[in-house]
C-alpha cells in the first residue's frame, strides 16, 4: 500500500499530515510512504528528516502517482490531485458542509473521500479524533494569545510595593478547547469562570477549579446533541443566557469563546453592546471566527479593537502551533490506518459496514454516500 503525504496549499496552514515518527510506524506496518518535497517545512520538519525515516521525497505528481491513499490536513482541490487514480482514498479535514462543490468534485473524479472531522465520538475512535486533538491545542493557544494581548499579569501578586489583582477569565463553550482553556488559565493563576448550554459540563468546569455560570430555572434545557455537541437552544433559554452573560462579561478581563454547532454557522454569543460593557484594555478571543464567529465585530485573521476592547480572530489557531498540531494529527491518521490494517495483505481494509468507515466516508463510486450529506 502506497501512502502519499501532500504539502498544504491553503492559506494559514502550516501543519502536515505525517511526521517522521508516523512515517516510521506506517513503514513498520508494511506500507510505503511518499512525501511531497517541502511538506513539513511549516512544522519544522525537513525533507532529510523524512528520508531518514524511510520515506521517498518527491514532487507532487510523483508522490500522487499510483498512491492507494493520499493524506492531507485540509482537503485539496481536485485540480491539485492530478494523476490520482480512481478508487484512491483521500483522508483530510474536508469541510463538507462549507464546500459542497469540492466534495462533488471528489465524487466525479472517482476519489473515495474520508472526512476526518466526521470521526464518530466513540471510545473506539477516540485516538483518531482530529477535532479533539486540534481543539485541545487551540484552547491552550487562545489563553496564551489573550495573555500577550492583555499585557498584564494573570496571577495575584503580593509584593512590598502592593498587590496586583488576578486576571478574571471567562470561557464560553466548554468542549475540548474550552476545557483546555480553563485548565491553562487556571495554571497561569487567573480567576476563571465558564459557561455552556450543556448542563453536563457544569461538573467538568468545577472539577478544573473554575466557577460554573449557568442559567437556572429554565426547564428542558440540556443542550446535548449528537456526539456530545451543542444544539440550538430555545428562545427562552437564549434570553435568559443573554441576561446572565451580560452582567458577568462586564466584570471580566478576558473572554474566550469556543462555541460551534456542526454544519451550521457559529452561534452569536457576544453582541457589540456587551463588548461596550467591558473595561478598556480587556481582551476577547473568538475561536469560532472561521465559522462566522461568536463575537459581533470579530474579523477572521485579524485583531481588531472595538470600544477599547481587543477582539482576537486568528484563523486556524491549531496551525499556529504547527509542530505539536502535526504530531497529534498525524497520530490520529496513523491510529485510524493501523486499526484497519491487514498484515497479510499489507494494506488497510475498510469494511463498508464499520461504524468508523460509514461515519467518515463521503464519496464512493462516483457519488456522495454519507448520510449527513444526503437528503
Amino acid at each position: 500500500m502506497k501512502i502519499a503525504v501532500l504539502k498544504e496549499t491553503a492559506a494559514n496552514e502550516a501543519r502536515v499530515a505525517a511526521t517522521p515518527e508516523t512515517v516510521k510506524k506506517l513503514i513498520g506496518l508494511g506500507a510505503s510512504v511518499a512525501v511531497e518535497s517541502g511538506a513539513g517545512a511549516g512544522a519544522r520538519i525537513s525533507d532529510d528528516d523524512y528520508t531518514a525515516a524511510g520515506a521517498t521525497v518527491a514532487a507532487r505528481k510523483d508522490v500522487i502517482a499510483d498512491a492507494d491513499m493520499v493524506m492531507g490536513v485540509q482537503g485539496p482541490q481536485v485540480g491539485d490531485l492530478k494523476g490520482i487514480r480512481q478508487g484512491a482514498i483521500l483522508a483530510a479535514i474536508l469541510s463538507p458542509f462549507n464546500d459542497r462543490a469540492k466534495i462533488e468534485a471528489y465524487a466525479k473524479a472517482g476519489i473515495i473521500a474520508y472526512a476526518m472531522e466526521f470521526m464518530p465520538r466513540t471510545t473506539r475512535a477516540q485516538s483518531m479524533d482530529v477535532l479533539s486533538s486540534q481543539s485541545n491545542l487551540a484552547g491552550y493557544k487562545a489563553v496564551i494569545d489573550a495573555g500577550e494581548a492583555y499585557g498584564r499579569a494573570f496571577p495575584m501578586m503580593m509584593t512590598a510595593a502592593g498587590t496586583i489583582s488576578a486576571a478574571r477569565v471567562f470561557i464560553m463553550g466548554v468542549g475540548v478547547a474550552g476545557l483546555q482553556a480553563i485548565a491553562t488559565a487556571r495554571r497561569l493563576g487567573a480567576v476563571v469562570s465558564a459557561t455552556d448550554v450543556r448542563s453536563a459540563t457544569k461538573e467538568q468546569i468545577e472539577s478544573l477549579g473554575a466557577k460554573a455560570i449557568f442559567v437556572e430555572k429554565v426547564k428542558g434545557i440540556e443542550g446535548e446533541g449528537a456526539g456530545g455537541y451543542a444544539t440550538e437552544m430555545s428562545d427562552e433559554y437564549k434570553a435568559a443566557q443573554a441576561e446572565l452573560v451580560s452582567s458577568h462579561i462586564a466584570k471580566q478581563d478576558i473572554v474566550i469563546t469556543t462555541a460551534l454547532i456542526p454544519g451550521r454557522p457559529a452561534p452569536r454569543l457576544i453582541t457589540d453592546a456587551q463588548v461596550t460593557s467591558m473595561r478598556p484594555g480587556s481582551v476577547i478571543v473568538d475561536l469560532a471566527v472561521d465559522s462566522g464567529g461568536n463575537v459581533e465585530g470579530a474579523v477572521a485573521g485579524q485583531i481588531v479593537e472595538r470600544h477599547g476592547v481587543k477582539i482576537i480572530g486568528h484563523s486556524n489557531p491549531a496551525s499556529r502551533m504547527a509542530p505539536d498540531a502535526s504530531a497529534l494529527y498525524s497520530r490520529n491518521l496513523f491510529n485510524m490506518i493501523s486499526a484497519f490494517w491487514d498484515k497479510d495483505a499489507k494494506a488497510a481494509v475498510w469494511p463498508a459496514d464499520d461504524d468508523i468507515v460509514k461515519g467518515i466516508k463521503l464519496t464512493e463510486g462516483g457519488a456522495i454516500v454519507n448520510e449527513r450529506l444526503l437528503g
